[in-house]
């Protein structure tokens, strides 16, 4: 659910009012917004911008090219998998083909009931344990269809 105009503006005025001082604070502000609503929604965009005298266009291009950054929030369960060159290389393809079919997502989406997030990542710094993905903020190496399908399971996603 996107939290309500009267959070969001005081999630924006807390974070730019913590850094407020500190030389180029636009993506310790993103994070902040992130970290309290689950997102970065599309009305704290000018609220930042005028913060910071920057142009809308400036914040929401930042918003958009790093992918941690996401606009609508995330669902209960969130699996960020890798998609890097390693990754790949260790049978990386079909473990995204079984997760997208299993969950029934593709990467950047989330199930319409809310439990899961499917997330593509270039590289989570695991690369000896490939294929590797974070799941619910814990780092998995060697990562299966099994260990998505456990997953799943466990969240109630239905086969």
């Amino acid at each position: 659910m996107t939290p309500d105009r009267s959070s969001i503006e005081r999630c924006v005025d807390a974070a730019v009012t913590r850094t407020r001082n500190e030389p180029g604070p636009l993506l310790e502000i993103l994070h902040s917004v992130q970290n309290q609503l689950g997102c970065v929604p599309a009305e704290s965009v000018p609220l930042i911008a005028d913060a910071l005298n920057l142009s809308r266009a400036e914040v929401h291009g930042v918003v958009r090219f790093y992918h941690h950054f996401r606009e609508q929030p995330a669902g209960q369960h969130t699996i960020k998998l890798c998609r890097a060159e390693a990754c790949q290389a260790m049978n990386g393809e079909a473990l995204a083909e079984f997760a997208r079919e299993r969950l029934q997502l593709d990467f950047g989406e989330t199930r319409a009931d809310g439990k899961v997030t499917l997330e593509a990542v270039y590289c989570l710094g695991n690369c000896a344990c490939a294929p590797s993905a974070m799941i619910d903020g814990q780092l998995h190496g060697r990562v299966d269809p099994q260990t998505i399908a456990e997953c799943a399971a466990g969240w109630g996603v239905p086969e």
